[in-house]
């Protein structure tokens, strides 16, 4: 199922841009909780990942900002949280080393 993304890629100069872009699930990082997100916010930290340098923060592209997240477990492997239960994300870096709130769903550990 198909759902948009604020992606952070780099170029063959090492220079970061960002577009909103269609992904698939499958395209998700590994994690066992897949949440339908309905909230994130932007802080220094978002800014520097969205900088043309990637902030010194982003290790891997493609790459999802946004340090934190809030919404809706949609699919679990993990026995603590089931679909439907409401959640909030922030640290893990989130948003720096492992992708972010800045999508309409997030993966996660």
């Amino acid at each position: 199922m198909g759902f948009r993304a604020l992606v952070l890629e780099q170029d063959a100069e090492g220079v970061a841009s960002a577009a909103i872009k269609s992904l698939d699930t499958s395209d998700l990082p590994e994690g066992e909780v897949t949440v339908a997100v309905e909230y994130s916010t932007v802080n220094y930290k978002d800014g520097l990942c969205l900088s043309p340098k990637g902030g010194g923060l982003v290790r891997k592209y493609p790459h999802v900002g946004g340090i934190d997240l809030a919404g809706t477990v949609e699919a679990s492997d993990d026995p603590r949280y089931a679909p439907g239960d409401k959640v909030v994300l922030t640290g893990w870096r989130v948003g720096e080393v492992h992708w972010g709130g800045y999508a309409e769903k997030a993966r996660v550990k």
